[in-house]
């Protein structure tokens, strides 16, 4: 019984193991060739989520299918990416994913463009920003990224400059000249929405804006231009970027029957970047 018990024990692990990633192992631990009939891609709720399911439709024609993780935050992602139990994450643009490797000492790497979600500055209580009073309080995103994409933004219309910080991402105590002197409240990036009708204008990344029923195209009192450097990109761990079944599934996302479904679907609110 007891040797029927620890067989059982073993199957379960092996089981569970197994589950974790469609990708095999090497001896010294690190991802081999992917899966060339599965892969299994972390997204974010929202647009890459609605995107990616239908890049999987794409793929299931050319014998591949694609299995969605879906989160919730920006960390998440990039950690399950790095510990295997992904094959490719969708998410993030340059800027988060450099910043990302350089916080946590990993190599991640970008195979492939997708699409950009333009940063919007929102209100509830202001038709433009240029009516939004001295002193007000200003949301922006707390990841480092993200923040300084949002005050970038506010620079570049004119109500802020930042002082010269070489290769450093700027932050909020690099502001040099505040226009309108507003107080910035960095949080959460998900939680802003939330927290929209407290503050004076907020900058909301896209799919939380999407999320919460704001039109980057229709309710933004400001946007960031398709000049921007935030395209989001398709990351894989370095040993996979030249993976067949990766070209694959980026062939897939880059087809002109995702970019129509894009263009349709989100009518300017995000844009195809292949």
């Amino acid at each position: 019984m007891k040797k029927l018990s620890f067989a059982f024990i073993l199957l379960l692990l092996v089981a569970v193991v197994s589950a974790c990633g469609s990708s095999e192992k090497s001896e010294d631990g690190k991802s081999a060739a992917l899966n060339t009939k599965k892969l299994v891609i972390g997204v974010t709720a929202g647009p890459h989520e609605e995107i990616t399911e239908k890049v999987a439709e794409v793929a299931k024609k050319d014998g591949l299918e694609i299995q969605l993780k879906v989160f919730s935050d920006y960390v998440l992602p990039n950690t399950a990416l790095n510990e295997g139990s992904l094959d490719a994450n969708s998410f993030q643009h340059v800027p988060f994913l450099t910043q990302y490797n350089k916080d946590k000492g990993d190599d991640l790497v970008s195979v492939g463009k997708t699409i950009l979600n333009p940063m919007g500055i929102y209100s509830k209580k202001y038709k433009s920003f240029d009516d939004v009073p001295n002193g007000s309080k200003f949301a922006l995103p707390n990841d480092p990224t993200n923040g300084s994409r949002a005050l970038e933004i506010l620079e570049k219309e004119g109500y802020i400059t930042l002082k010269d910080t070489g290769d450093d991402l700027p932050t909020i105590y690099d502001v040099d000249q505040n226009k309108k002197n507003l107080k910035f409240i960095e949080l959460e990036a998900a939680q802003i929405p939330k927290q929209l009708s407290e503050v004076a204008a907020a900058a909301i990344n896209t799919n939380f804006a999407l999320e919460a029923n704001l039109s980057p195209k229709k309710d933004a009192i400001l946007l960031e231009g398709t000049d921007s450097p935030y395209t989001n990109v398709i990351v894989v761990r370095k040993e996979n970027k030249n993976d067949p079944t990766i070209k694959k599934f980026i062939k897939a996302y880059q087809s002109d029957e995702v970019k129509k479904f894009v263009e349709e679907k989100y009518e300017g609110s995000i844009i195809p970047s292949w």
